[in-house]
């Protein structure tokens, strides 16, 4: 088993009053200045479990970076957490009664409190109506206490009374306060080989809150209705002109009658079509046609300087388009139709809602297809939009997040476009793996439920290598946990763990693996008992300098996958010393007679690599350097795929160096010009590592032609990069060549420095 510790990364923690006092502020800021009332509300809202936060803190009733910041809550009991992982006093569970819960008080005929319901649930009907949910599973989790008492259902079905009894007992002081009773769904638990990025619920959400584009629908108003009706004006007035000037021939009683039509039209169209104002400047054409036209129609007569106005208004429309009805004019009126009838956006995007609306909502889509087909003949009477009208490409893709496909094909879709985005993804998938561990088909459902429910549990900012709550540790898990089959689960877990693993690798080449990824590979690796240190990134601005023991077992590991390679050489790592140190470690830890929960040689390591002995003053930077060769070391994550997991990613290892060198040249690109780059520069050098240690796993001919190749790829980038790369090649080219990268104009690339990085300033002509 690994020690999972975990270091939660909060920017400003290192303070820790003062960044929910800087929240607080940003928050009440605007809540008092924000001009749409749905975001004052929600800020109104982000205010006060702020000041939740702060007060707690005062009054000492909440302890921040302890894994129970909230004194009278238990671990098993999920908090309230806010940005940063700060707890506030409250309970996820708690609050006030949902309808759910009110519709289930009023069904049991019990008042609606939740220790009343909780009681009925205990009782024969109570028991009769959770197997029926166990049973056709269709139920859901806002928070894992929900399913506390489907855990004890199923525990009295299977005849152990005893362990129900034992777990009603952790549960009934909290019975008045959380929710325990499960939430009814409209549909079975999800297919678990499928996941989904959103719900076709959200996507319909999605598309609901668009609006049509104003500046495309004030076009298309005068297009369809201002230029049509500017042309029956001008129409009107030319009938005045005889074969000369406007007005040279009186308007009779009929020219006047239709003049008024035209005016009762105006007033109706500009009542029901407001985008467009144009018409209603006296300066412009319309205007001035519309006004001479009101004076005639009133029988007055048009002084000079209107009369002046309106002849020059008529002659130069004549002259820019032609004469209404006439070849020029006709089929300049023709294409503007054409285009003014094509569909908006807005209105395409409604015609997919309405697709939307007949799926189940709750769950994503096999198919997408039908979704984003294009008008159908049906559709096209029904909604007045044109047979065959395309699905715009921005629909298209909102729309693709609610594809419901194994994860793989997920990321060839481009529907996960991110190692962040997978680790989104990953729960849902481990929560197949785990639920393989029992044999019974309804705790399966209930276990795979429940662990999305968990890993939705907001983590925690933790402090002096403090672990979060585990799912094992909740008293439900625990009292099923008899009920395991480790033979089920351990071969599944593997073969997840390993997919899931190239999968990252392969797809996001370059890119460090997020804490909630690593963690979910954590919890596949304990359950195919692969002996795989996974670790975390840790947050340089709380980190209080010392490592857990599965550092130096993962450090470990890179040593036998990595000795006396171009990684050794580059990073100059002597990885005999280190498997050396990790020997005598755990061999001290198993003489002694409690674990340890540091590594403080590995540390010592770390500080010495980084020229950080401890003697300096405290600064981010320092930090980030010392986790930076806590990083190197263990190839965060790397070596322990290849070497316990086996992953083998299908390009091949110099695809995968070539295509983080594509990633450095991307990044570097961003350096210029860029005020405050040293965040992008840190990133640069991961990707660097990362194609690193994929060079060191080529065959030295296949490694040869990589490296000698990469000058390729600066060239499709700004010159500056290829100068502020330079000394990077260099070095990795002597490196290669058995020497040190640090001398004849190398340079070793590393992310964090305490003095100004040698990659910052702009490269010399």
């Amino acid at each position: 088993m690994n020690d999972d510790a975990e270091q939660q990364h909060s920017a400003g923690a290192g303070d820790l009053p003062a960044y929910p006092q800087a929240m607080r502020a940003q928050a009440f800021r605007t809540w008092l200045t924000h001009g749409e009332a749905d975001t004052r509300n929600r800020a109104a809202s982000r205010v006060g479990r702020w000041q939740a936060v702060l007060s707690g803190m005062t009054e000492r009733r909440l302890t921040i970076g302890s894994r129970t910041p909230v004194a009278d809550l238990p671990a098993w009991v999920t908090p309230e957490v806010v940005r940063g992982g700060f707890a506030t006093s409250a309970a996820s569970a708690e609050g006030p009664l949902q309808p759910y819960e009110r519709e289930a008080a009023s069904l049991a005929g019990v008042p609606a409190e939740r220790r009343a319901l909780f009681a009925y649930c205990l009782t024969e009907p109570g028991l009769a109506r959770l197997y029926a949910l166990l049973d056709s599973g269709r139920y859901e989790f806002a928070v894992p206490e929900e399913a506390a008492l489907l855990f004890v259902a199923w525990l009295v079905r299977a005849g152990d009374v005893a362990g129900a009894l034992e777990l009603v007992e952790i549960l009934e002081p909290w019975a008045d306060r959380l929710r325990f009773t499960p939430r009814p769904s409209d549909l079975p638990t999800p297919d678990v080989q499928a996941v989904h990025r959103r719900t076709v619920g959200d996507v319909g959400a999605s598309l609901s809150a668009r609006r049509p584009h104003s500046a495309v629908e004030t076009q298309r108003e005068a297009l369809s209705v201002w230029q049509p009706f500017g042309d029956e004006l001008l129409t009107h007035w030319l009938e005045t002109a005889g074969t000369g000037r406007v007005l040279d021939r009186v308007p009779d009683d009929t020219w006047q009658e239709r003049g008024a039509m035209l005016l009762r039209r105006y007033r109706d169209l500009a009542a029901a079509h407001t985008r467009c104002t144009k018409h209603r400047d006296p300066k412009e054409n319309l205007g001035i046609l519309r006004g001479a036209l009101e004076e005639a129609v009133a029988g007055r007569p048009l002084d000079a300087r209107r009369l002046g106005l309106l002849r020059h208004a008529v002659e130069s429309m004549v002259r820019r388009r032609g004469r209404p009805g006439s070849g020029q004019h006709s089929e300049l009126r023709a294409r503007q139709a054409v285009q003014a009838a094509r569909p908006s956006r807005h209105a395409l995007a409604q015609l997919v809602l309405r697709r939307l609306s007949g799926l189940p909502q709750q769950t994503g889509a096999a198919d997408l297809a039908p979704l984003v087909a294009d008008v159908s003949a049906r559709e096209a009477a029904e909604t007045g939009l044109p047979e065959g009208a395309v699905v715009p490409v921005t629909v298209r893709r909102v729309v693709e997040a609610a594809l419901s496909a194994p994860i793989g094909t997920l990321v060839e879709r481009g529907v996960v476009p991110s190692a962040e985005v997978l680790a989104e993804l990953v729960p849902q998938l481990v929560a197949a793996t785990t639920s393989q561990e029992y044999r019974d088909q309804a705790l399966r459902s209930l276990v795979a439920a429940h662990y999305r429910a968990f890993r939705n549990r907001r983590s925690l900012l933790l402090l002096h290598l403090a672990r979060q709550v585990r799912t094992e540790e909740l008293p439900w898990i625990r009292a099923v946990s008899g009920y395991r089959v480790d033979d089920q689960g351990q071969e599944a877990a593997l073969t997840a763990l390993r997919q899931l693993g190239e999968l990252a690798v392969q797809a996001f080449p370059g890119t460090l693996l997020p804490n909630p990824l690593v963690r979910e590979l954590g919890v596949l690796a304990r359950q195919a008992e692969a002996g795989a240190p996974f670790v975390e990134e840790l947050a340089s601005d709380i980190f209080m300098g010392t490592f857990t023991p599965k550092f130096l077992a993962a450090a470990r590991v890179a040593a036998e996958v990595l000795g006396g390679t171009l990684y050794e050489r580059y990073y100059a790592i002597d990885y005999a010393a280190v498997r050396n140190l990790a020997l005598t470690e755990a061999s001290e830890s198993l003489r002694g007679t409690h674990r340890a929960r540091t590594s403080p040689e590995f540390a010592k390591l770390c500080a010495a690599r980084a020229d950080e002995p401890g003697t300096r003053s405290w600064s981010v930077a320092a930090n980030g350097k010392v986790i930076e060769q806590a990083q190197i070391l263990t190839t965060h994550n790397l070596a322990t795929l290849v070497g316990r997991i086996g992953i083998a990613p299908e390009p091949g290892w110099g695809d995968l160096a070539r295509r983080c060198f594509a990633t450095v040249c991307l990044l570097t690109a961003r350096i210029h010009g860029n005020p405050r780059p040293l965040s992008t520069i840190k990133d640069a050098a991961y990707a660097w590592r990362q194609m690193v240690f994929h060079l060191s796993l080529c065959d030295p001919a296949e490694q040869a032609r990589v490296i000698s190749r990469l000058g390729e790829e600066t060239a499709r980038h700004p010159e500056h990069v290829s100068a502020r790369l330079a000394p990077a090649l260099i070095g990795l080219r002597q490196a290669a060549a058995g020497g040190s990268p640090d001398t004849g104009g190398g340079r070793r690339f590393l992310g964090w420095t305490t003095e100004p990085h040698w990659l910052r300033p702009a490269p010399r002509a």
